[in-house]
């Protein structure tokens, strides 16, 4: 069995050889092709990565200065991938002399920065030729770490990017700017906090790391497989419950894994077979599986890496950010429910019940401290505490709690009790793999925001953002409407081609100014941008999730990523409703605890209530099935009335009402005409 499926603790008896060779490789698309070292190096760099999240965990609690910190996390990082991600396929699990001299230049031009002091952040402006050399083999390093971890398309946008910056002078208006020279641009990208070193490295650093190496403390004591176990309990066991089981398990999973890969794959490698049976065709369970994956990282309470992003972008509480996707979680999973409800009628399924070891309820007072766990991180931060401090003292929290049991201790009771070496039962030790997941997972998002620093940086040297949002609203002819709708589609067709942080990133800092200029709140707008930059992951050619999914069910990976875009579409629209008009920033609780405290609930009750029926009116209309199937009309009726009720005026809620409401009495119509009434004695 393959490391990567190892370390998600996936069974060996789910998934065949052949399966588990394509889920792997797509695993390995999404987070790199890293090597695999055995022996003293092995075990050198598993110690250099448990020292690593040890070193941001005492950051969380102590004070170390921004500029060590977020120069010593990139640094780091790039030592990492360079010695454990190949140069080229070929080179794989072959540590190269170059690998070691891309390392030593990374701590090279790290030491540089730190010796110069002051002195050297002071003089960004006009660096010396020295800072201009180390400068520019730190730009280009970082370079090269997206280029193995990301691929060639994620680095051919930064350098477009770098590129615009030296040579926007060249370019035609609007587009051109006063042009920057290699002195100044290395000088502000690697002297400042505000290039490479700015907020989405900042974030990386703090809050991105230390919630990866939560959901490694999460996954390691058992409380992925316990979700699974209760989500099943939970549903009863019943074949026509395993749509609902796989959505309940996505979201409780999300925490655990921080990946809708990882998601994807974990939950379908139990339940694939399950959905086959029930009546489920091969793609549509593909489909299913990857939009429960894609929930799992726009929920709460963790959420995904461009989440935190949100946060410091805004200057506002990530506790604010968690407030604001409550009910936008809640229109997603609603409509995937009504989805998975219809598909029981549509598909027939049997109420069969599969044979359960344990209850919910069994289940839950053995292993209660693992819900503990998920939410300590809003319980901290309710009592006071700052995000890193709380996700610090929730890590904390689930090692503690893991000693209530013993088949989920972090440390084998056995290693207290001297039957074994202490020191080797601890290497051994699901802490140890904790610690070392939880910092080798970040090494790929960490490079793309160190990537994206260059980026933003650029927007930032040249204005860029301004002069994009005035080009979308010029072609929008200032209309609001049709800035969202081609806001939204600069952020699918970037997020096509780079994941999820970085289409966030990237979108954030040249799309939502547009939105923001047209009157649409700050907080409103980054959250339609957040949303949208998710759907990456069910999104050819970066369908991750999909693909992995049809792996597993043996579906075609292109007729799966259609399907999960009927199961994803009705919350697709959501984000409209809170950018199109101001009632509408009710779905995001106004945005923050203050706003809340003084905002009408009636108006949030009533616009989540018109979102939730327009929601169940698409599932119906896309499913082509409601009560009974329907009539190309009915079918249409019911579209149109999903959108009348997710637009936010009072004529359109009126409209979407009456033609829900229509269809809904045909179809009991329709049912009660097919079904006659049978006596008891009728055959």
């Amino acid at each position: 069995m393959s490391d990567t499926l190892q370390k998600m603790g996936l069974p060996e008896k789910e998934l065949d050889d052949e399966t588990r060779q394509r889920v792997e490789s797509l695993i390995k698309e999404e987070e790199g092709d890293s090597n695999s070292y055995k022996g003293w190096l092995g075990i050198a760099l598993t110690l250099v990565a448990v020292g690593m999240s040890l070193f941001h965990l005492y950051a969380a609690y102590a004070i170390v200065p921004a500029q060590v910190l977020r120069m010593t996390h990139v640094t780091l990082v790039l030592v990492f991938v360079f010695l454990t991600f190949p140069i080229a396929l070929r080179f794989k699990n072959r540590l190269m002399v170059w690998d070691i001299a891309f390392a030593g230049l990374a701590i090279a031009a790290f030491i540089y920065a730190m010796l110069g002091g002051d002195k050297f952040t002071d003089r960004n402006t006009f660096p010396l030729t020295t800072d201009v050399v180390f400068g520019a083999i730190f730009i280009l390093l970082i370079l090269e770490a997206l280029r193995r971890t990301n691929g060639l398309i994620l680095l051919s946008v930064t350098i477009c990017f770098l590129l615009y910056a030296l040579f926007g002078d060249s370019l035609p208006a609007p587009w051109t700017h006063k042009g920057y020279d290699l002195s100044r641009l290395v000088g502000f990208m690697y002297m400042t906090l505000e290039g490479v070193f700015g907020t989405a490295v900042d974030v990386s650093s703090t809050l991105i790391i230390l919630f990866t190496i939560f959901g490694a403390f999460l996954q390691f004591s058992g409380a992925g497989k316990f979700f699974i176990d209760f989500s099943f309990a939970a549903m009863g066991g019943r074949s026509s419950s395993v749509g609902r089981t796989v959505v309940l398990a996505s979201f409780l999973m999300g925490g655990p894994s921080g990946s809708g890969v990882a998601t994807t794959v974990t939950v379908g490698s139990v339940a694939h077979n399950m959905l086959i049976k029930a009546g489920y065709e091969r793609n549509a369970a593909g489909g299913l599986l990857a939009a429960g994956g894609l929930g799992a990282i726009i929920s709460p309470p963790v959420l995904g890496a461009a989440a935190f992003l949100i946060a410091e972008f805004l200057k506002i509480s990530y506790l604010d950010v968690l407030l604001m996707a409550t009910i936008p979680t809640f229109l997603f999973y609603l409509g995937l429910f009504v989805m998975v409800e219809i598909d029981t009628r549509k598909y027939g399924m049997s109420g069969q019940k599969t044979a359960l070891v344990e209850t919910a309820w069994q289940l839950t007072k053995k292993y209660w401290f693992h819900f503990f766990s998920l939410i300590s991180i809003v319980l901290f931060m309710l009592m006071g505490f700052s995000p890193v401090m709380s996700v610090f003292w929730a890590t904390v929290a689930a090692f503690v709690t893991s000693f209530l049991r013993r088949d989920s201790a972090m440390i084998p009771y056995g290693a207290f009790t001297r039957k074994e070496p202490f020191l080797k039962s601890v290497y051994r030790s699901n802490v140890i793999t904790a610690l070392s997941e939880g910092f080798t997972q970040v090494l790929s998002i960490a490079v793309t925001c160190a990537g994206a620093g260059l980026i933003v940086g650029v927007v930032v040297l040249t204005g860029l953002g301004l002069k994009f949002s005035a080009i979308v609203i010029d072609y929008a002819g200032g209309s609001l409407l049709l800035t969202a709708i081609y806001t939204g589609l600069i952020v699918w067709i970037v997020g096509l081609a780079v994941p999820v942080t970085a289409s966030y990133i990237i979108c954030a800092v040249i799309a939502a100014p547009a939105l923001i200029k047209l009157g649409v709140p700050a907080f409103a707008a980054h959250m339609f941008i957040f949303y949208y930059a998710v759907l990456s992951e069910v999104s050819p050619p970066t369908a991750l999730s999909p693909f992995a999914a049809a792996a597993i069910c043996k579906g075609n990976p292109y007729k799966t990523t259609f399907q999960s875009w009927k199961y994803v579409a009705p919350a697709i629209l959501v984000p409209f409703i809170f950018v199109l008009d101001p009632s509408g920033v009710a779905l995001l609780l106004m945005g923050s605890t203050k706003a809340l405290a003084n905002a009408n609930w009636l108006d949030i009750a009533w616009i989540t209530f018109t979102a939730s029926v327009g929601i169940i009116a698409l599932a119906g209309g896309l499913q082509n099935w409601f009560i009974v199937k329907t009539h190309f009309i009915e079918r249409w009726v019911l579209i149109a009335a999903g959108f009348a009720l997710t637009y936010p005026s009072a004529i359109s809620d009126i409209g979407g009402f009456v033609g829900f409401g229509l269809v809904i009495l045909w179809q009991l119509i329709k049912r009660s005409r097919a079904q006659p009434a049978q006596s008891p004695g009728s055959s």
